[in-house]
């Protein structure tokens, strides 16, 4: 096979235990091990398969893995089409965390101990190293293993000499012998906690020796490298001894690893996601990707690019996890590979490239095929001169409409091909006639309901008079299209606590006047005439109400608030007005009122890694349930501001919020002067999104599979058709395939997203957009074209659905479990021979350990008591929406050091690995994830610097207590803020900024977010993880 791979030899020199019961594709081929799916009745993940017996060592013993030299882990990964492996095969970052079989203890959320990666060996420049250290490392004993180099210019690996070449596309790494470990002396609950390392490998430099950076000394009160001795310092919650615990163990580990001891393994010298991102970006960034090549993979989410539609759907709107789907559904089932895409309908596109064009055919309305009801696309075939086509998609022979005719070329297409947006392009918009609207009536213009918490709190803290304020100024930016010269979305008001208060804004009143219904049990509209108005026509008596609603509530002693019926408001009031529309609600505390929705406390530590806690991601009474469908019903969609400071079960707040397709904002212990920038900036961009409102999506497919689960802020009300009271431009719907029969090379597999949406103007409209691509017999070319972020994407979206009805030990397993099987299965069926004690991984998977790694690691996916229940909930929501390039940096934060930087140049400093130990005394770092950031700064920073941004003269002098840097007019300040502006620019969520100093408490906060190393949370780290994927690999292979 021409495929080459990236190769490590696991951390032990004896034969791996064999795994009983398994045939040739990891199961036979009837297995109902379905690929992706969590619910699946028939996969049997909980007990172990005949054939397979009980761990008997913890995933992975990590043994220490000894160091690879400086340089092997330069894998040129950026060869697109170096030789065998075709165009395409482009660096992907890879998720998925290698389980055992099905079988093994869950990664534990418990037993696993803070300890920093170990500190690296710096890595001095790897080419004029490569050949010393080939000559010092004993390869023969590992099997074949060519080790490429990414600065061979050629674009084509460095070929040394080994055994066996290796073919093209894939890396190898030997992970040398390891010392012996003892078994585990305890299991607790199936979870496996490692015992202590010998001393003797300790001072070896296993991960969590001494302290994690030679130049990071230990903060009071923490221990070294927090991982040996519980903490003392009041950092959260005490830890066990060194324990490493493992996402799972094979049946039938051995119970130790035999090998003299050596030092740990060279975390240089494992795959980089930093390297693969940077090296896509020196390939394929600045330039023009043109879609005109079906099954083609696209830059990474994280390259700039120029995109040019020529025939399939812009990236941006469509992501695949492959773009070479298996023809069969029994290469599927072996591969494990789930078959899925990601799809931003409505995603922003930059000001460079072109705005959709959108097709009127007045009355006759868009054509379509009358048997599968695709819509007219690239993908049609025009026969019998012009006078008919064949669905590209079922391959009925439609008659084309004779204002539609056109005469065929001399290849058989149509003359006007180019001039026509639905024959020449991937993405296009249609006006829908009357049969597409309800009630095949026009629809009326959005309308937007403010809805404001008017309870003691939120009028104690100013936040109701800073809401107040900001809309006066933000009711002239509401989004309008860009002909018209004024928007046509109508405004609404209402303030509630316990009951609620209607505002009568009509024009030609002199004053606003309001209603109260208390009657909140069955809520009605108290006035039609004078609620929804233009604010144009309205200014006057608008800006009135909102200069008296701080004042007419300024006494107010009333705490109690409800929350159910604010929505079933503001729905009456657009079902009434017969428009779809947004309500924006401003909320504080756990509705307890008595009134429909009430909710109680029910954040209970106790039931964390039991059964009862998927509970916590239930809504605790149903009738949320009845009104987001409601709500979805009547077009109407809810944002949710909240401002808690304490427990209020955004499991069940958060629900009409995430079925209607809001987005949900959550500010904890809100302080007007820190906290309000960062409200009013999300408040301000959301109310001037672009948006769909009152939207249909359907996914069809051509024949040989079908869309069969969907993921993201959606509602289904049956099998196919995914419903959104709106939905705006960082949305996300995620979408699984099947196979319902075999798949043909020669037409590939097609799919057309279609959503029937109201604009902003009030226009009925359809978005098209229509992406091929290839189908293939070889599971290589499947693997050669997958694209890790949208892996990821799909695991987290699945397996976030999926803790709604399992154990999330359970979840985890599958989730390391599917990521094994499908190494194994690529080292099995792709790989050149090699030695099993190597780790071959496919180079477009290469940082999946990686990425799985940190999904595991996420507090959604760990059970402990410091995680606040709500935190973990909302993570869970935002995530459930988010497109690729959101969840690659959610789940891998950007750490930008900006110590260095080049004044001169625009440039934004290259990011560097996730990990502590990259960290120095004398730097400064900026770390983004897309919810939080913050600016590390080192005891040693440069005082230059340190006056430059704070215009402080030391570390000493810096205060922590800011959230925004000073504007100070020097070259320093200027750039960072740039970077600052640069990387906040790209994100839904505005987020605020967090200094933190070395060596001081908040410190703890930081290196949560520093995903290679292992977690205070209990999670491994980077390279103890890919040992333990490696090891459930031999398992299967074995």
């Amino acid at each position: 096979m021409s495929q080459q791979g990236y190769v490590t030899a696991p951390p032990y020199s004896q034969s791996q235990p064999r795994m009983g019961g398994f045939s040739a594709g990891f199961g036979p081929p009837n297995s109902s091990l379905h690929y992706g799916h969590y619910g699946d009745p028939n996969s049997s993940h909980a007990a172990p398969q005949p054939g397979m017996s009980k761990p008997t060592v913890p995933l992975g013993s990590s043994a220490p893995l000894g160091p690879l030299p400086p340089g092997t882990h330069q894998f040129s990964q950026n060869n697109f089409q170096s030789g065998a492996s075709a165009a395409g095969q482009q660096p992907h970052r890879f998720q998925s965390p290698p389980p055992p079989n099905n079988t093994g203890p869950s990664y534990p959320p418990s037993s696993l101990h803070s300890q920093p990666a170990s500190p690296h060996t710096a890595s001095t420049s790897c080419t004029t190293q490569l050949a010393n250290q080939l000559n010092s490392m004993q390869i023969n004993s590992y099997g074949p293993s060519a080790i490429q180099s990414s600065h061979t210019s050629s674009g084509h690996p460095a070929s040394f000499q080994g055994p066996q070449p290796l073919p093209l596309t894939q890396h190898q790494m030997a992970l040398p012998p390891g010392p012996q470990i003892p078994p585990p002396a305890n299991n607790f609950s199936g979870l496996c906690a490692q015992s202590s390392l010998p001393n003797m490998a300790r001072q070896d430099g296993i991960p969590g020796s001494g302290l994690p950076n030679p130049n990071l000394q230990q903060l009071p009160g923490q221990t070294p490298g927090p991982g040996y001795h519980p903490q003392q310092g009041n950092y959260g919650p005490q830890m066990a001894g060194s324990q490493l615990s493992y996402p799972g163990a094979f049946p039938g580990g051995p119970a130790q690893l035999s090998g003299p001891p050596q030092k740990r393994l060279d975390p240089d010298s494992i795959p980089s996601p930093i390297q693969v991102i940077e090296n896509d970006k020196s390939s394929r960034g600045g330039q023009i990707y043109a879609t005109n090549t079906r099954g083609q993979v696209p830059p990474l989410v994280t390259t700039d690019c120029l995109i040019q539609d020529q025939g399939h759907a812009s990236p941006r709107y469509i992501r695949c996890t492959t773009y070479c789907f298996p023809s069969t559904s029994d290469m599927a089932k072996q591969a494990r590979i789930p078959l899925a895409a990601v799809i931003q309908p409505f995603a922003t596109v930059p000001q460079n490239e072109t705005p959709l064009y959108v097709v009127n055919h007045g009355e006759a309305g868009p054509i379509r095929c009358n048997r599968c009801k695709a819509y007219m696309c690239p993908f049609m075939q025009f026969i019998e001169g012009g006078r008919r086509y064949q669905c590209g998609f079922c391959n009925c022979i439609n008659d084309v409409p004779p204002f539609f005719f056109q005469h065929l070329d001399h290849i058989g297409r149509r003359v006007d091909h180019y001039e026509r947006p639905e024959l020449s392009l991937g993405s296009y918009e249609y006006v829908a006639t009357l049969d597409y609207c309800r009630n095949n009536k026009p629809p009326n213009p959005p309308a937007y309901i403010f809805m404001i918490d008017v309870s003691y709190r939120n009028i104690n803290s100013g936040l109701v008079k800073l809401i107040c304020d900001e809309l006066k100024t933000l009711l002239d930016k509401l989004p309008r299209e860009e002909q018209e010269e004024s928007s046509a979305i109508r405004v609404g008001f209402v303030t509630y606590n316990k009951v609620l208060h209607f505002f009568n804004v009509k024009s030609n009143l002199a004053q606003p006047q309001m209603m109260v219904v208390s009657d909140v049990g069955e809520v009605f509209v108290p006035l039609l005439d004078g609620f929804l108005v233009n604010f144009q026509e309205s200014r006057s008596v608008v800006n009135n109400l909102l200069d008296q609603i701080p004042e007419m509530f300024a006494d107010t002693n009333e705490s109690e608030t409800i929350f159910a019926p604010v929505i079933q408001a503001g729905m009456e009031a657009l079902k009434a007005a017969e428009c779809a529309g947004k309500l924006f609600i401003f909320h504080s505390s756990l509705p307890t009122a008595e009134a429909p929705g009430k909710l109680r406390n029910r954040d209970d530590k106790k039931l964390l890694n039991t059964d009862k806690e998927k509970t916590l991601f239930q809504p605790q009474v149903n009738s949320y349930e009845s009104l987001a469908r409601d709500c979805v019903a009547n077009g109407c969609c809810v944002n949710l501001f909240l401002f808690p400071n304490q427990y209020v079960d955004i499991a069940s707040l958060g629900l009409v919020t995430m079925h209607t397709g809001g987005t949900l904002y959550k500010y904890n212990n809100f302080q007007l002067n820190s906290d309000s920038p960062q409200f009013l900036t999300d408040l301000r961009r959301d109310i001037e999104k672009k948006t769909g409102f009152d939207a249909i999506m359907r996914v069809r497919t051509s024949t040989g599979f079908r869309a069969t689960d969907f993921f993201g802020a959606i509602y289904m009300n049956n099998t196919t058709d995914v419903e959104m009271a709106a939905v705006d431009c960082d949305k996300a719907v995620t979408v699984e395939f099947k196979h319902d029969d075999k798949l043909n090379e020669d037409s590939g597999a097609l799919i057309q997203c279609a959503v029937l949406y109201t604009s902003i103007s009030g226009q009925r409209r359809l978005r098209i957009h229509n992406i091929g691509l290839n189908c293939s017999t070889q599971l290589a070319d499947v693997y050669k074209t997958c694209e890790t972020d949208a892996l990821i994407n799909f695991f987290a979206k699945s397996a976030f659905k999926a803790i709604l009805s399992q154990p999330l030990k359970a979840v985890r397993e599958i989730l390391v479990s599917q990521t094994a099987h499908m190494l194994a299965c690529y080292r099995k069926n792709c790989a050149s021979p090699s030695a099993v004690s190597q780790l071959i991984l496919p180079d477009a998977m290469k940082v999946l350990p990686v990425y799985v790694n940190c999904l595991l690691k996420s507090s959604v996916l760990t059970g402990r008591p410091e995680i606040p229940t709500d935190e973990r909930a909302y993570h869970r929501q935002l995530v459930m929406s988010m497109g690729v390039a959101d969840t690659q940096l959610f789940f891998y934060p950007q750490l930008l050091p900006i110590h260095n930087l080049d004044l001169k140049s625009d440039a934004v400093p290259a990011a560097v690995r996730c990990s502590e130990e990259r960290l120095s005394e004398g730097g400064a770092f900026i770390l983004a994830n897309g919810l939080s950031m913050f600016l590390w700064l080192g005891v040693s920073t440069p005082p230059e610097l340190i006056q430059g941004l704070f215009n402080v003269p030391s570390f000493a002098h810096i205060s922590t207590e800011a959230t925004l840097l000073p504007d100070l007019a020097n070259p320093y300040s200027k750039k960072i803020k740039s970077i600052v502006e640069h990387i906040q620019n790209q994100k839904p969520y505005t987020m605020k900024l967090m200094i933190v100093k070395q060596r001081e408490q908040p410190e703890m906060l930081f290196r949560q977010f520093l995903v290679e190393d292992k977690s205070i949370h209990g999670g491994a780290s980077y390279v103890d993880f890919l040992c333990c994927v490696h090891k459930e690999i031999c398992q299967l292979l074995n």
